[in-house]
């Protein structure tokens, strides 16, 4: 297995047709994303003083974290407009490989930041609702 450029990992936005054109968020920097989840622990007087853990169980998450330089995109407009509303949106992760990964995100947080003589940047924070499925 080869490494994979970082820059191949991509986010993109559903543009809402059926069926649905993912666009790139532009100007993207960086990207990470967090697979989690809790535990549903059913350890017993029978498991031999192990922590048992039932499989299946819990809550999964998906949280991506993306950063980059705000270029004024529409697949940009669209996120700020998502954020402000709190809507909710269909969001696909790209990976060099040609893996991709869709489901329904909440952007949980977006900041805008800028320096006197520097470019606008912006980061922002989505939290999934529902299944994250490969696509």
């Amino acid at each position: 297995m080869t490494a994979q450029k970082g820059s191949a990992f991509l986010l993109k936005i559903s543009d809402g047709a059926t069926p649905p054109v993912y666009r790139t968020v532009a100007g993207l920097r960086t990207t990470q994303m967090s697979i989690t989840g809790d535990t549903v622990v059913i350890t017993s007087k029978e498991s031999g003083g192990w922590r048992e853990l039932l499989s299946g169980a819990g809550v999964r998450t998906v949280s991506v974290s993306a950063a980059g330089i705000f270029l004024g995109s529409a697949a940009e407009a669209q996120v700020r407009a998502n954020a402000m509303a709190g809507t909710l949106d269909a969001y696909e992760l790209s990976f060099e490989g040609g893996e991709k990964l869709r489901g329904q995100f909440l952007i949980q947080k977006l900041d805008y930041s800028g320096d006197f003589n520097g470019e606008r940047n912006y980061t922002l924070q989505l939290e999934s609702s529902g299944a994250v499925v490969p696509a």
